[in-house]
């Protein structure tokens, strides 16, 4: 039997951190109880459960307990999506629902039994059992289509799913919606394209944007569309749009997750990651995403480690002794925000009561090494080879069969025409050996550093601009994750520093050396416990009651 679901109005989102944040209005009452055979019977008494900004620990621990079913989760999600997504705020994240979430909810409810003694309680099936997963338009999925944010893959069916959304769905995920991107990944300062007319906006400030390119997964997971997200980082775009969404995003080690199914923009940069309302839940995806998979080489890297469970890497006090890199070159700029260079002092000052050593470092080889010659300009071949794998069904079958269609956005025209004029292939591409031999004299530079001073990490702002209005390309941008971790392959987190003017969000990252991600949790989530600046956006308060399913 299933539970009724009560849904209570009231005052939105009281206190301004979590450890001031008391219990909003909005609750689900869960009237669940275990029969001797293990079958769900309404309980004796009504048990409050808040799912907005529940954590995977909290949603299991409301499973096992029998006050919650992936049902009535994926229903609330889904009535969050009806109401703030293309109405109320619209914040125009999602561009696909998954028609098949409820049904795949109801075969994981089913699959719950008693847990055999001396444990109590109920049993999942997975890691991940039960929680709804927005998912970034480019990352195939075979029971859905795979756009890249453009119209011209609008219908594309990829024939199977991405090895990230494979694993979820392993671990008991269920893909609630598809979101939103920039076109092909191009921009990230902006989340537009043709798949999906209009902007998508920042739920915390909704004539602003959300970075680009997985502003669409930000949003979505900001405004408690879904518990977690998946999205792509090329230069910064999982960092970027987590940033300006106050949420938690981890770009990996080159080759600790694979890239297969994933639409291209330069394939040696690209990695997929998780996008989470806290450290803990970026983890846990991470730890189901991470590790080999044959269809991707790059990741034969991480076959020959032997790699940590990350979740045991979550201490509370991980920034006791820790030796900290400020990379102040990157905000001490004519350009940077003063508010958000206050934000970061201030953020010293907490990493160092937590028991943080600071000292300020400089990278030459940011100087030295111009931007332009870091990038290796590939995307036209990755893009080709992507749309061959898609089969006889493929739309079309080159980025110059897409060009003459005219099916894109005509912000991305001149980008596309760009790329058409980079056909040699990359092995043999000067600029891409140029690029790769820079990467290496960049990963050297950084590691010289992390020696010298004996650090566990940098920091710096993952932004040193606040989010731009929409439509705004001309004042100053502040995107410092494009500055190095994509060229080095070295892994980096963003976490929550705070707000900047009237409620702009603003990231702190922490960077290592390749393969260091234990030790970048353990750092990231000391300071997130420590601060608590997550909040959720007032844009999308509590609903009126529902009606119990």
């Amino acid at each position: 039997m299933r539970a009724n679901v009560t849904i209570q109005g009231g005052n939105p989102w009281p206190g301004s951190r979590p450890a001031a944040w008391r219990a909003p209005a909005l609750l689900i009452v869960l009237m669940l109880a275990t029969s001797a055979h293990g079958q769900l019977q309404p309980a004796e008494a009504e048990a409050d459960f808040v799912v907005e900004e529940a954590t995977i620990a909290d949603l299991h621990h409301a499973m096992r307990d029998g006050r919650l079913t992936a049902r009535q989760l994926v229903e609330h999600y889904l009535a969050r999506i009806d109401a703030y997504d293309k109405q109320g705020p619209a914040l125009n994240a999602l561009i696909t629902l998954n028609p098949r979430a409820l049904e795949r909810a109801d075969e994981l409810d089913a699959a719950v039994r008693p847990c055999p003694p001396p444990d109590t309680g109920r049993c999942l099936s997975g890691p991940l059992h039960g929680i709804p997963v927005i998912v970034k338009d480019n990352y195939d999925t075979a029971d859905l289509p795979t756009s890249a944010g453009s119209l011209s893959l609008i219908n594309s069916m990829p024939p199977d799913d991405a090895f990230q959304v494979r694993k979820l769905r392993q671990a008991g995920a269920i893909v609630l919606a598809k979101s939103n991107m920039a076109e092909f990944a191009f921009s990230p300062y902006e989340t537009v394209g043709s798949a999906l007319p209009g902007y998508t906006r920042n739920p915390y400030a909704l004539n602003r944007v959300t970075a680009g390119s997985s502003g669409g997964t930000a949003a979505a997971v900001a405004a408690n569309f879904g518990a977690v997200g998946l999205g792509t980082d090329t230069g910064n775009s999982i960092r970027g749009p987590s940033s300006h969404n106050l949420l938690v995003g981890i770009r990996s080690t080159m080759g600790l997750t694979s890239r297969d199914g994933i639409v291209p923009l330069y394939l040696d940069h690209d990695i997929g990651g998780p996008m989470a309302r806290t450290v803990a839940d970026a983890v846990a995806v991470l730890d189901v995403i991470a590790g080999y998979d044959p269809a991707d080489p790059v990741t034969a890297a991480s076959r020959r480690r032997q790699l940590p469970t990350y979740a045991n890497h979550l201490d509370v006090d991980g920034l006791r002794a820790a030796r900290l890199g400020a990379v102040r070159q990157l905000i001490d700029t004519s350009s940077a925000d003063p508010e958000i260079r206050q934000r970061f002092d201030q953020a010293l000052e907490d990493l160092r009561q937590a028991g943080a050593s600071v000292v300020t470092v400089r990278i030459e080889e940011l100087v030295t090494i111009p931007k332009d010659a870091r990038w290796c300009l590939r995307f036209q071949q990755d893009l080709d080879t992507y749309l061959g794998t898609l089969g006889e069904t493929a739309p079309f079958s080159s980025l110059q069969a897409i060009f003459d269609s005219k099916k894109y956005h005509p912000s991305v025209a001149d980008s596309i025409e760009f790329f058409l004029g980079h056909k040699t292939p990359p092995p043999e591409d000067e600029g891409c050996r140029v690029a790769w031999a820079n990467g290496m004299k960049l990963a050297e530079g950084v590691r010289k550093v992390l020696a010298e001073y004996q650090l566990d990490a940098l920091i710096y702002p993952t932004w040193s601009n606040p989010p731009r209005l929409i439509g705004d390309l001309n004042t100053p941008a502040g995107d410092n994750s494009q500055d190095l971790s994509p060229h080095t392959g070295f892994p980096a987190i963003t976490v929550p520093m705070g707000f900047v003017g009237h409620g702009l969000p603003v990231g702190l990252q922490f960077l290592g050396d390749a393969w260091t991600e234990s030790r970048l949790i353990e750092l990231a989530y000391g300071y997130e416990q420590t601060t608590g600046h997550r909040v959720p956006p007032t844009t999308t308060p509590p609903l009126p009651p529902l009606s119990a399913p």
